[in-house]
């Protein structure tokens, strides 16, 4: 498959770089996967979209502050963004302005926290050890701002910390947020509980990945980062007698999604609930458990938008797009909604 083949003409101002004031004031299109039938919502009219006994699974991971601004000791300054933890103090960044940075240059941060470069991966990654005076928390929480993505053409607000993160998030570990989550206030969960849908909580702690540009031509040769994912086996009971009984899973993220597809890969029966995945969904892949998508809008030629594609159809999901540019829905993670049903 062509990378051109995920291409699609988005009008810069189209790309949210504030969240709106109230959550669920977001618009929603539902699109119908089968029919390519389209209705434009606002998105707290989703509980009208669910039945009974529908369940709904949400992505409680919580973002930490993972972007961080130092110095070099010749004063250039250089930007880190966690990715993964590899010890107690010790973590694999992404890196801004290291030219000149050798294994075992420091890096100097605000209220005497410094780190030390150790190496790169084989995949560009630093390895970086951090040194925090004794007695203190995790150095991140404070030094480190909200981890905003790069289409988002502002520095970090006090807002953003609250607003970057779901309002059910719960088990720190992401670097950013499962936008999809974003729009769901406690006021809208409760309301579907109350209707009888079932909330199912999982964890993925997302990546940087989420933005990283898909550079093969040919799709089918990238590489995902890894991602660590938890689902715990009461709620993976859950999910499967959600399907025993004829209901369907809804997944509130594409992060939900292949955390729950990922633990299937080697068969419902033989799920792995804890892990790491690299799971990449694009058209061709067999969804065995989730029926129904909650997902923002996607950068074009994403791995967000080629598993959105592989869910609806990559004509149903071009042509919805091409509705969203017309309707000038907001994009990408401060953005819109789509139901996928």
């Amino acid at each position: 498959m062509d990378i051109k083949d995920f291409d699609y003409n988005l009008p810069q101002n189209l790309i949210a770089q504030h969240p709106l004031k109230d959550r669920d004031a977001s618009r929603l299109m539902a699109l119908d996967r089968a029919t390519g039938k389209i209705e434009h919502r606002v998105f707290r009219d989703i509980k009208d979209y669910v039945t009974r006994e529908d369940g709904l699974a949400l992505n409680d991971t919580k973002v930490i502050p993972a972007r961080l601004l130092g110095r070099k000791k010749t004063g250039g300054t250089v930007e880190l963004f966690l990715v993964r933890p590899t010890g107690v103090q010790s973590w694999l960044c992404m890196m801004k302005n290291s030219k000149g940075l050798k294994p075992g240059g420091k890096i100097y941060f605000a209220k005497g926290i410094e780190a030390e470069a150790l190496g790169k991966t084989p995949d560009e990654l630093w390895e970086c050890r951090f040194n925090v005076p004794s007695g203190r928390g995790n150095f991140y929480e404070e030094i480190g701002s909200a981890p905003l993505p790069p289409y988002i053409k502002r520095r970090p607000i006090e807002d953003d910390k609250n607003r970057y993160q779901t309002e059910f998030a719960k088990i720190e570990g992401a670097v950013a947020a499962p936008t999809a989550g974003l729009h769901f206030t406690k006021g809208l969960l409760d309301d579907m509980a109350a209707r009888g849908v079932s909330l199912n909580y999982i964890t993925l702690h997302v990546g940087p990945g989420t933005f990283l540009p898909v550079k093969t031509q040919d799709i089918t040769l990238h590489k995902m980062h890894k991602e660590f994912y938890s689902i715990a086996p009461e709620v993976f009971a859950a999910l499967i007698e959600t399907k025993k009984r004829g209901h369907r899973i809804i997944a509130a993220g594409t992060t939900a999604l292949r955390a729950i597809e990922a633990s299937v890969r080697a068969g419902v029966e033989r799920p792995v609930l804890t892990g790491y995945t690299d799971l990449f969904i694009y058209q061709g892949f067999e969804f065995r458990m989730v029926d129904a998508l909650i997902t923002n809008f996607h950068l074009p030629r994403s791995t967000l938008l080629m598993l959105a594609a592989a869910f609806a159809g990559r004509e149903n999901i071009l042509n919805a797009y091409s509705e969203a540019v017309k309707e000038k829905y907001r994009f990408f993670s401060y953005g819109d909604a789509m139901l996928i049903i």
